[in-house]
């Protein structure tokens, strides 16, 4: 009975989350278009959000290019067909490693840090003390942060990818001979602009999500500095979760338009 019970109130805090998350997803669109617009603090969070994010991006796509092709090159090397390596791992990375790895990465470092930030700001009263002096502090604070991450994560994710596609030539050229150029003219052999579109498009959901969760719970932050701690871990869960969950979609969605 007691198993019933928590399943049944698990069901419900779900669905009041969901329900939460939606209305401040539908205040986030309604916000955005009434003026007056942070653009100077719209800049301040890109760089916030992209430039301090890159280097973390660029050695763990360098890193994924290196490991893809150390693992693949044996097995493509076993049934004679290593010269499809460039074509293999560059679909692989545009496609879905390149966009999804990078989200869970700043799923982990954005998310959290703004849950972390508005959940201080909200339990040393800051934000109510924004309400207080007539200043818009949804305004500020969330639709600036959205934005940013919205803007600056498919700029992470072509970054990335190319880096991890240099990663991959190091190897090619190392262990195989192939030259950079050779490499890179038959990556851009085997992609489309229907490799590059859904891709890029996704990854515009995902800043978007990412940063609507941690502005979501560090917004509405409670119990004390122990809820900042609480409200930046569960920032991280539950927007890797919806970074799957969009992915999923999009390719779902993207297979029903290759088919049609």
């Amino acid at each position: 009975m007691v198993y019933i019970q928590s399943i049944v109130k698990g069901i419900r805090d779900f669905l009041a989350e969901t329900g939460q998350l939606a209305f401040f997803a539908g205040r986030f669109f309604k916000e955005v278009l009434k003026p007056p617009y942070e653009f100077r603090e719209l800049l301040r969070q890109c760089y916030q959000m992209g430039n301090r994010s890159l280097m973390l991006v660029l050695v763990t796509g360098f890193i994924i290019g290196l490991v893809l092709t150390l693992q693949s090159r044996p097995t493509l090397i076993e049934f004679g067909a290593e010269s499809w390596m460039p074509n293999m791992v560059g679909i692989s990375i545009v496609r879905e490693i390149g966009p999804v790895i990078t989200a869970l990465i700043c799923a982990g470092r954005i998310a959290s840090g703004i849950g972390a930030e508005l959940g201080s700001m909200r339990v040393t009263e800051q934000i109510d003390a924004m309400e207080v002096s007539g200043t818009n502090p949804f305004k500020y604070l969330v639709v600036t942060r959205v934005l940013a991450t919205t803007l600056m994560l498919p700029l992470l994710v072509i970054f990335g990818d190319i880096i991890a596609l240099y990663g991959s030539a190091l190897i090619e050229f190392l262990k195989g001979g192939m030259s950079f150029q050779l490499y890179f003219n038959k990556v851009f052999d085997a992609l489309s602009f229907g490799d590059f579109i859904p891709a890029t498009t996704k990854s515009f959901f995902f800043g978007f999500v990412i940063g609507l969760v941690g502005c979501y719970k560090g917004y509405y932050c409670k119990k004390g500095t122990a809820g900042v701690g609480k409200a930046a871990n569960t920032a991280v869960v539950m927007a890797s979760l919806l970074v799957f969950f969009v992915d999923f979609m999009a390719v779902f969605i993207s297979d029903i338009f290759y088919e049609l």
